[in-house]
């Protein structure tokens, strides 16, 4: 038996370290390390459940130019949003992390995929729920499916051994925090346990083809727990964002080595699980019986999905004697840049003003081509006059009050007109090369500011 050996660990980045440190090296973090056994066990001697895939399949060099190339065949969930963030399917052999805020929605969004999936024999391996907190839950998504197997296990060995007797066809792991490895000797969801465990789930899906779905805790920070590795182990990395407090989610890609990352899916949790959004536009603009003041439509883009926004602004007189700036869905730095430009350029006097700005639905954009919207609904309460409901903006604001021309302004632009909106105001820049016979919407071009204002005020 090899002599047994320790190691201490960062528990924020997985760095290792022979001996204990107050600071982490590596991400600076403090009082982070912990002492975890690692145990070098001949793993030859000891008894390991395989499948036999894994035994017949036999690594050996192949010419380049031998291979075949031919496209993988996907496999298509019933969830639409779901296919389009992972690139089309789920490919073969493929390993996906999901990770987000706990209560955000990820084992009800699998769960309910899986369930759907009628003709996919799945395996849901749940390690904080019992079986019958599952089916109650399956019981509330008002689905059934026959080829859904549940098995609540921690252990890897118990896990494989089931998998070798169903031979499912999807694998769904939750979570990898509360998997354990017999070949190390630590606690569930350390570094090393998370490793070992997201190894063995990597070899098993390498060596049978069989996709797995491994869904992952997060830090306070909003880092996926565990060590860094697990994400360059796994073949996509998908973020599921959102606040407990609002309806909608975002699912992004934040790593995919087979398909795009720029890619999205929009879900609203609603009683009977977590629901599709296929136009959020719609949602995200609130309709209004009558026009008000500090209203304003932005055309943004979300990844390479246009999305239609509805940006709120409020200025009322300053009470304190500091003036308050309060922002829910972008930077506060870039509305305190906007201000300031509307003080130079402008002549408006917002350091006598409270401001309050909001991004409807909950969300949080980071795209500067709402800057123009903010801008006019900004104004239009400062002015206390409504804009039209039927027009919408899309620029970013320069220092010196121009209005910069941005990207993918076509499709910004046929969303706009999908929506039945009679103009939009763009960029003077972004004309170029546009073909405004293509839209019925009335496309209005813009160099400054200024110009914005006169027009519409």
């Amino acid at each position: 038996m090899p002599k047994t050996k320790s190691a201490f660990f960062c528990q924020q980045c997985g760095f290792e370290s022979p001996k204990w440190a107050g600071k982490c090296q590596s991400c600076g973090a403090w009082n982070s390390f912990l002492e975890e056994i690692i145990q070098r066990e001949d793993k030859t001697k000891t008894e390991v459940v395989t499948w036999d895939d894994a035994d017949k399949q036999k690594s050996k060099a192949h010419k380049i130019d031998d291979l075949d190339t031919t496209e993988e065949i996907r496999t298509l969930l019933p969830d639409g949003e779901l296919n389009r963030v992972l690139g089309g399917g789920l490919v073969p052999g493929s390993v996906v992390l999901v990770a987000g805020d706990p209560g955000i929605g990820k084992s009800t969004l699998f769960l309910q995929c899986a369930l759907h999936a009628k003709n996919i024999t799945t395996l849901y391996v749940s390690g904080e729920e019992s079986a019958q907190q599952i089916k109650l839950r399956a019981d509330r998504l008002g689905i059934s499916n026959s080829n859904l197997y549940l098995l609540t296990a921690t252990d890897t060995q118990t896990l494989f051994s089931e998998v070798k007797k169903l031979r499912p066809q999807l694998l769904i792991i939750d979570s990898i925090q509360t998997l354990e490895s017999p070949y190390v000797e630590s606690a569930a969801g350390s570094v090393s346990q998370v490793r070992e465990c997201a190894a063995e789930l990597q070899r098993f899906a390498k060596a049978s083809h069989v996709p797995v779905i491994i869904i992952g805790h997060i830090t306070k920070d909003g880092a996926i727990a565990g060590p860094k590795v697990l994400e360059h182990m796994v073949d996509t990395v998908l973020q599921f964002e959102g606040d407990r407090h609002y309806a909608y989610r975002i699912l992004r890609t934040l790593k995919n080595r087979f398909g795009s990352t720029s890619e999205l899916g929009i879900y609203e949790m609603v009683s009977q699980g977590m629901r599709a959004v296929i136009n959020p536009s719609e949602i995200l603009l609130s309709q209004h019986d009558e026009p008000l003041s500090g209203i304003a439509i932005a055309a943004t883009m979300e990844a390479s999905r246009p999305l239609m926004i509805e940006v709120q602004a409020l200025v009322t007189q300053a009470v304190y004697g500091t003036p308050q700036r309060t922002v829910s869905g972008m930077d506060l730095r870039r509305l305190q840049l906007l201000l300031a430009v509307l003080e130079k350029r402008g002549g408006f006097h917002f350091g006598t003003k409270d401001v309050f700005v909001n991004i409807a639905g909950g969300l949080k954009i980071e795209d500067p081509s709402i800057e123009l919207s903010v801008v006019c609904a900004l104004l239009s309460s400062y002015e206390d006059k409504a804009l039209p409901s039927n027009i919408c903006f899309v620029g970013e604001i320069g220092l010196s009050g121009e209005i910069r021309a941005v990207n993918r302004i076509d499709q910004r632009i046929a969303e706009a007109d999908k929506l039945g909106m009679d103009a939009i105001f763009i960029p003077k820049a972004n004309a170029k090369g546009l073909d405004k016979k293509n839209y019925t919407i009335k496309i209005v071009t813009f160099n400054k500011v200024e110009d914005v204002y006169k027009a519409l005020f």
